[in-house]
C-alpha cells in the first residue's frame, strides 16, 4: 500500500532555501537535480522503510540524495497509523548531528 507524503513547513522551507542556493532557476543542471530531489522524496510513498533509522527514540529515518560533496539528507517519520510519511528537514550530509531545534 502506498502511505501518503507530507512535506511540513520547515521541509518546505528548506526545499525552498535550497531551490534557490543551487541557482536552479537559471541552470538546467541543477534544476535537474532538484526536480531528481523532489522525486526521491515523494518515492518515499513506496516502501519507506528502505531508509535507515536516524534517530531511534523518535524513530526517525532519513533518505541520502545526491553523492558527495553535494549529498542532501531528508529526515522523515513514518505514521503508520496514518498511512503517512511525514517529511521533517532536508539539510546537506555534511552538517552535524540533528537537534530537536532543527525538526521546529
Amino acid at each position: 500500500m502506498a502511505y501518503l507524503v507530507k512535506i511540513t513547513a520547515r521541509a518546505e522551507r528548506d526545499l525552498t532555501h535550497l531551490y534557490e542556493a543551487i541557482n536552479a532557476r537559471h541552470s538546467d543542471a541543477a534544476l535537474k537535480w532538484y526536480r531528481g530531489l523532489k522525486e526521491a522524496i515523494l518515492s518515499l510513498e513506496e516502501k519507506p522503510s528502505r531508509c535507515p533509522v536516524r534517530r531511534k527514540k523518535d524513530k526517525l529515518r532519513h533518505l541520502l540524495y545526491g553523492h558527495k560533496p553535494n549529498a542532501y539528507r531528508v529526515i522523515f517519520r513514518v505514521l503508520e497509523k496514518q498511512m503517512c510519511i511525514e517529511v521533517l528537514h532536508i539539510r546537506h550530509g555534511a552538517r552535524g548531528k540533528l537537534k530537536d531545534s532543527d525538526l521546529e
